[in-house]
């Protein structure tokens, strides 16, 4: 018995970081949530923390989080991004403020 438990070691030592791997790794293809225009349904960028995430509202160099896209919630002048804006996402009296959608495109 001492045997059979000693040569399956090496396999279980294998096995069970495989296997954790694996249940992990529906929880790691999860994509970002996102934010869409609530009226017309555009898509406003992910909330992605990643910098370099090219849809990200956190990248400073792309067409979601340049301050200067017209696209961006950070365009201070934006319609997204602007104090003033009935559509944006920095104005606290907003009428149609951006929506955060999940990855089942429910919006939260």
């Amino acid at each position: 018995m001492k045997k059979i438990m000693i040569a399956l070691l090496p396999v279980a030592g294998l096995l069970i970081p495989a296997l954790f791997a694996f249940l992990l790794s529906g929880i790691a293809q999860a994509e970002p949530p996102h934010l869409r225009d609530r009226e017309t349904g555009k898509y406003l960028g992910n909330l992605s923390a990643n910098p370099y995430d090219p849809d990200s509202v956190n990248n400073p160099y792309g067409r979601y989080g340049n301050p200067y896209s017209a696209d961006s919630i950070n365009n201070p002048y934006g319609q997204y991004g602007s104090r003033y804006s009935p559509d944006s996402a920095n104005n606290p009296y907003a009428t149609n403020p951006p929506a955060v959608y999940g990855d089942d495109n429910y919006r939260y």
